[in-house]
């Protein structure tokens, strides 16, 4: 597989409008028109982001979020995974979890966080079942999708070479499907960031999410944008972490416009 790399072009438009943003948002801060509390300058932020990138103590909170966030991700891509295929390849399943999942998704589930708190404690427990919770209906719509649409000669291939429903299951059906399953986990990981994130915020006394509260209850505006800007980075990072493995893994499937630049 031969290496691709970077449009120059393209490189160059990100950094300018990078650039314009921040020179922007420094525009601002110096114009005099808003408070240095409500749109600090940009080397205060840079500032705070130094320190928080540098201290052992800030990089441990960093860990809790995501820590709690992919154990979430994870036990959500095990089960969404699972079910959403069964769903695909059974009428039964589906007609029997379709409408649950239909039924239940308009809800939002941090609304439910009160009685996870209740239930488990304001501990990590609460927050990666709520993650679960969160990042499960994405996962198992995408799959079900990509379970309903493998293309039937395939099957019918396998079929005929006496291949067993579980070896077709697990030799045609989950790499059919994988595209799909991966565009799931592209919807659910930020999801799973967003909502620890909330959680934390709500109740907890360690993590990114704890962080953003204190500062801005200490009237620390940078140090609160210098976080966001970190949790903006992880959920980058951790996407492209997703995109690696994709390609990595559906290797038969390369979709251009899905890496389009």
């Amino acid at each position: 597989m031969s290496l691709r790399w970077p449009d120059p072009a393209s490189i160059a438009r990100r950094v300018a409008l990078l650039a314009i943003g921040i020179l922007a948002w420094e525009a601002m801060a110096r114009s005099g028109l808003w408070s240095p509390l409500i749109v600090p300058s940009v080397v205060r932020i840079g500032y705070q982001l130094w320190l928080l990138v540098t201290r052992p103590e800030s990089l441990v909170e960093a860990w809790y979020s995501v820590a709690r966030g992919l154990g979430g991700f994870a036990l959500a891509a095990v089960v969404g995974v699972a079910l959403g295929v069964l769903m695909g390849r059974s009428a039964l399943a589906a007609a029997f979890f379709g409408p649950v999942f239909s039924g239940t998704y308009p809800i939002p589930k941090i609304a439910l966080f009160p009685i996870f708190i209740y239930l488990f404690g304001i501990g990590s427990l609460s927050k990666v079942l709520l993650i679960f919770l969160e990042c499960l209906y994405p996962i198992v719509i995408t799959t079900q999708a990509g379970g309903r649409a493998v293309n039937r000669v395939l099957l019918w291939s396998a079929a005929n070479m006496g291949a067993s429903r579980a070896r077709i299951l697990w030799r045609v059906v989950v790499p059919a499907t994988a595209p799909f399953i991966f565009a799931g986990f592209r919807v659910a990981l930020p999801i799973a960031m967003i909502v620890v994130i909330i959680t934390e915020m709500i109740s907890s006394a360690d993590g990114l999410g704890y962080l953003v509260m204190y500062s801005l209850a200490s009237f620390k505006t940078d140090r609160m944008l210098a976080v966001v800007l970190v949790i903006a980075l992880l959920g980058v990072a951790l996407d492209r972490l997703v995109v690696r493995l994709r390609n990595r893994l559906v290797f038969w499937e390369r979709l251009e416009s899905y890496y389009a630049e």
